[in-house]
């Protein structure tokens, strides 16, 4: 017998190690059971035994994050998808379930809303920020590394959409200091608008003032940039209906009239009417740096302009010097 049958063949049925790995979860040994899960799950990728490796570690991920153990949860789920790798296993639904129920363990647990006013609530709000930053750090390391598994073997080259709406709402759920252009730049390569519409008007009736028109326009203006008028009006449309839904306002500013006309513009042949709109509006445009760049794309993708090249316009503007 070879030493890789003889690896294979000592190796046990893995439900013996779920079972005895399980026990010693139940019995608080985390720590443990959390070496052991690392080095039993290592001897089945090591024997191309995946199928069993994928087992223990999925079953391993959840029991510790069921448990409160994020940091271990999270170690194990990056395994999980290691393995996938390592196994070649192509991308499908039955894949992406098993990836969902690991993900759905990871605990949600809102922020304390009230600021500090002694020392012990000093010390529980940086408790609290610190337990919070360390979710979505595991979080979004076993997301992001699913999201790369989904496009290298067999989702769009973007990764599978799901994913990246997942990840957008643990961002948005979990972070301490909110980067609403992560969370949309991830909405928007999934495919759940209405989800979007529906967190942009969470984040609307808590943002600071001047801070909600920007957050329409940056996911509009994303859309735009990779050609997709049709989710763009949709998130528009879905904005508006749930604010009237709820009796909110909706943001009335320069921005959001360029946003409007822009949509517009975009359903006809009009790039003269596009180029007036982008300077009629800059100094709206112009407060957050990225438009400009995303305006730049849309030309392209709907008017065929291409971007100029900052390098060739250095060099061309030396060359009239000389």
């Amino acid at each position: 017998m070879t030493r890789e049958k003889l690896r294979r063949a000592t190796l046990p049925p893995v439900q013996e190690n779920i079972n005895k790995l399980e026990k010693a979860i139940n019995e608080g040994n985390f720590y443990g059971a959390q070496q052991m899960y690392k080095s039993i799950s290592a001897r089945y990728v090591s024997a191309e035994r995946y199928s069993e490796a994928l087992d223990l570690l999925e079953s391993g991920a959840c029991l510790q994050l069921k448990h409160g153990q994020v940091t271990c949860g999270a170690e194990l789920a990056v395994l999980f998808v290691d393995a996938l790798v390592k196994g070649k296993i192509p991308y499908g639904e039955d894949i992406l379930d098993r990836v969902r129920k690991i993900y759905n363990e990871f605990p949600k647990v809102p922020l304390p809303s009230d600021m500090a006013d002694d020392d012990d609530d000093d010390r529980e709000l940086n408790e609290a920020h610190g337990a919070a930053k360390t979710r979505l750090e595991g979080c979004s390391s076993f997301l992001r590394a699913a999201i790369k598994w989904s496009a290298e073997f067999g989702a769009s080259r973007n990764g599978d959409p799901q994913l990246h709406v997942m990840l957008a709402e643990y961002i948005y759920s979990e972070s301490t200091e909110l980067n609403m252009a992560k969370v949309s730049h991830h909405f928007v390569k999934g495919n759940n608008p209405k989800k979007l519409a529906s967190t942009l008007v969470n984040f609307m009736s808590k943002c600071y003032p001047g801070e909600d028109d920007l957050a329409i326009a940056r996911p509009v203006l994303m859309y735009l940039s990779v050609g997709n008028l049709r989710d763009a009006n949709y998130l528009m449309d879905e904005l508006k209906r749930l604010v009237e839904s709820q009796e909110l306002d909706f943001p009335d500013s320069d921005l959001i009239q360029f946003i409007t006309f822009l949509l517009l513009t975009l359903e006809r042949d009009a790039l003269p009417l596009f180029n007036m709109l982008r300077v009629n509006y800059k100094s709206s445009i112009d407060r957050e740096p990225a438009f400009n760049e995303l305006l730049d794309e849309i030309a392209e993708k709907f008017y065929g302009v291409q971007r100029r090249n900052p390098l060739q316009g250095m060099f061309g503007d030396l060359f009239k010097m000389m």
